[in-house]
């Protein structure tokens, strides 16, 4: 994996292919972007409905959601501060999803958590093949 600070970092991961795998590598990485909004959503949905004071509710969704964007920047987003190596950035996506498929099931919806599930598994499983394959 090339470091932060190098040329190789700064290109977008599609740079290397020609289409059509290119577009393919593009969706993916659009996809990637879609599953990670939606999991913070989940999880703040899941925090806005609970059963305590609607203080409490905001508290909690502001710091689950702070809480998981912190963590994803630091360790699992494309230009993360601190690198780790691929199985740590697959555990830490691996956290961060399952908080978002949990809150799914949580708020009810236990066939759109397995969807969900098995939706960003796929994504993270292409996504860590195309990265390490530079």
């Amino acid at each position: 994996m090339p470091s932060v600070d190098s040329p190789a970092a700064l290109e977008p991961e599609w740079a290397r292919y020609r289409s059509p795998v290119r577009e393919l590598v593009m969706l993916n990485a659009v996809l990637a972007f879609v599953l990670e909004l939606t999991m913070l959503v989940f999880v703040a949905w899941w925090a806005l409905l609970l059963d305590v004071p609607w203080w409490a509710r905001i508290l909690i969704a502001v710091v689950a959601v702070g809480a998981l964007v912190m963590l994803w920047g630091t360790f699992a987003a494309p230009r993360a501060r601190v690198r780790l190596p691929v199985i740590g950035i697959v555990g830490v996506k691996a956290v961060a999803f399952g908080a978002g498929v949990l809150a799914l099931w949580g708020l009810g919806n236990p066939v759109a958590a397995v969807v969900f599930a098995v939706v960003v598994t796929v994504n993270v499983a292409i996504t860590t093949f195309v990265r390490t394959r530079a």
